[in-house]
């Protein structure tokens, strides 16, 4: 199927299924219920979901594929976002146009960087990397302000001209961004009994990006171009003893990657047109390291475990407060409600990073190979567990 083998269709086919019944994967508990607070299925928590998992995809090629690592793409997330706000103020509202043009600008901009930071690999490469994404951070906030806003933050205004499309609606408001009239922010809410399920229809379009920039991850990862980087990362100064100059292939896939976040870049302004120096920060460039190896560095699918696992954290735990956790202790006599409180308080809420931090460190120290080992241990370890039980039922009942 589209010319992948079947454990690559598979796998194609389980992500297809995550992204497309997401509304109601992320949704498994009663609206009025105590658990809701665990409900992930809103649009706007569903869209960051899968386009940081396309941002981690595209990081995954160059250090999964290379073991180049970089702390610089945020640099290319950014702009994307600052090309795709432009494109909304100064030509039109379709998410399409500003689409190819954040991953154009992203990835010459990444061959520049790129240019530079191949120089040297290790880690003078990830120090230079660095260094220019924080250069890039300091431009976007004070230096380049005409262009950037500063630390405003670029967005759309009633002044700006939009040359194929209209500069304020008939209402006198900012119009909003779409796809050939499709309204991003239009959302169709379904109902059953006490669950509420919402498809978003910009949720839909990243979903279906997401798809394209998984299968073509796949191509690049059984490709001749993908076995080379492979090689580079197994032994690249074998390689070099051999003739084989080895640079051009690892800033090409340097440039693939920086397209990726330039891509997830525009999808994120296309969701909502606003553009921050924030996202040009050493933290991001930090989320998409974290949310690689979390997942599985190396694996196809692991990225995008990663960065929904990391998502779901920060937008689920971060909310959890003192009142909800009295809520859920409250059946508790008043002394140990407030014990029970007082030990989970540093975990939530703003703690919230020091409960990721824990399940980093146990899955590094357990799971080196991230989620996607956890899984495949569990496969194996279910695999095993039926074939015992064949074997027993075999001798309990021996053919005759």
């Amino acid at each position: 199927m589209f010319g992948l083998d079947k454990k690559d269709t598979s796998m194609l086919i389980i992500v297809a299924f995550l992204t497309l019944f997401a509304p109601f994967i992320l949704n498994p508990f009663p609206t009025d219920s105590a658990m809701a607070q665990f409900n992930a299925g809103y649009p706007d928590l569903m869209q960051r979901f899968v386009i940081f998992g396309i941002f981690a995809i595209g990081f995954n090629i160059l250090f999964g594929l290379t073991g180049y690592l970089s702390f610089g793409h945020a640099a290319f997330l950014g702009a994307g976002s600052y090309s795709a706000v432009w494109m909304f103020k100064l030509v039109g509202m379709n998410v399409i146009p500003a689409i190819v043009l954040s991953v154009i600008v992203a990835g010459l901009f990444a061959l520049l960087i790129g240019f530079v930071s191949l120089r040297r690999s290790g880690i003078y490469f990830s120090i230079l990397t660095l260094a220019f994404a924080q250069m890039s951070f300091n431009l976007a906030y004070s230096v380049l302000t005409p262009i950037t806003n500063g630390e405003t933050g670029l967005q759309l205004t009633l002044e700006d001209p939009r040359i194929l499309g209209v500069s304020a609606t008939a209402d006198g408001s900012i119009p909003v961004t779409s796809l050939f009239g499709l309204e991003m922010r239009s959302t169709f809410e379904l109902a059953v009994g006490p669950w509420a399920f919402q498809f978003n229809a910009g949720y839909y379009l990243c979903a279906l990006i997401l798809l394209a920039a998984f299968y073509l991850s796949i191509r690049i990862f059984r490709s001749p171009f993908g076995m080379m980087l492979r090689a580079v990362k197994s032994n690249q100064q074998r390689m070099n003893y051999t003739g084989l100059n080895t640079r051009p292939y690892t800033l090409a896939a340097f440039v693939i990657s920086g397209m990726y976040a330039g891509l997830a870049g525009g999808l994120m302004a296309s969701m909502d047109p606003l553009a921050g120096a924030e996202r040009m920060q050493w933290t991001a460039s930090g989320e998409v390291v974290l949310m690689t190896i979390l997942g599985g560095a190396g694996t196809l699918i692991g990225p995008v475990l990663g960065a929904g696992f990391i998502k779901y954290f920060e937008n689920i735990f971060s909310k959890i407060n003192d009142n909800v956790l009295h809520s859920w202790f409250s059946f508790m006599p008043d002394g140990m409600e407030d014990a029970a409180v007082f030990l989970l308080h540093p975990f939530i809420g703003k703690g919230w990073h020091l409960t990721l931090g824990i399940l980093f460190m146990l899955v590094v120290i357990f799971l080196p190979g991230g989620l996607v080992e956890g899984g495949q241990r569990i496969k194996g370890w279910l695999s095993r567990r039926k074939s015992k039980d064949s074997d027993t039922s075999s001798e309990t009942n021996p053919a005759e």
